[in-house]
């Protein structure tokens, strides 16, 4: 059928058929809508990068707080020195 939208085809490899068996054991003789596979899928890994995101941020200010503290093992004088002129391997 003609149409203006983008189209997608998907091969059902191994861990997709795994996948999809799965739901059609769930939910025997019911049709499986691909299209709202895909919207649960991407609302699940913008939920998964996130939570990376944040756990990431989190381990940052952890690390700034530690710098700060001076308790990270990390010379801030040589760090401050390294940002304002690049870093360069020695030897």
């Amino acid at each position: 059928m003609p149409t203006a939208r983008k189209r997608h085809s998907v091969t059902e490899t191994p861990p997709v058929e795994a996948a999809l068996n799965a739901l059609r054991s769930a939910v025997p003789g019911r049709r499986i809508d691909l299209g709202e596979l895909v919207v649960l899928g991407v609302q699940s890994k913008l939920d998964a990068l996130s939570a990376n995101d944040a756990r990431r941020n989190a381990l940052l200010q952890e690390l700034a707080d530690r710098v700060l503290r001076g308790d990270s093992g990390i010379d801030p004088i040589a760090a401050a020195e390294v940002r304002r002129t690049g870093w360069a391997r020695g030897g």
